[in-house]
């Protein structure tokens, strides 16, 4: 059984095996899993404009703070680091993805001057 085209993908080849999956709702709380590497605390420095991304361990003792303006460069600080070091501190992709989103999140709040509450 062929598989129609979707509309948006114009010159580009699909695989044999393409499908689209539709996906389910994500529970932020039934789904929830820990990422047993890090977790993070990320807060506004509003005096110099800067994301302060605190990675910190489950004894809850902070062991970086990394500060910068945009997320794309604090997130690439975090993961060169953490591999430089072999501090492995993002295991889970979705731990990652959070990550990213949370940064923009902050980046937009500190654009608009508005209070960051992180989820």
């Amino acid at each position: 059984m062929a598989i129609e085209r979707p509309a948006w993908v114009k010159d580009k080849n699909v695989a044999e095996d393409f499908e689209v999956i539709n996906v389910k709702k994500w529970d932020d709380y039934k789904d929830f899993r820990m990422d047993d590497g890090c977790y993070v605390l990320i807060r506004l420095h509003w005096d110099t404009g800067d994301i302060g991304v605190a990675v910190c361990d489950y004894k809850h003792t902070i062991l970086k703070e990394f500060r910068g303006r945009r997320p794309q460069d604090l997130y690439h600080a975090i993961f060169e680091y953490s591999e430089k070091h072999h501090k492995n501190w993002f295991k889970r992709m979705d731990h990652a993805a959070y990550l990213g989103k949370e940064l923009k999140k902050a980046e937009t709040c500190l654009a608009i001057g508005t209070e960051y509450i992180q989820e």
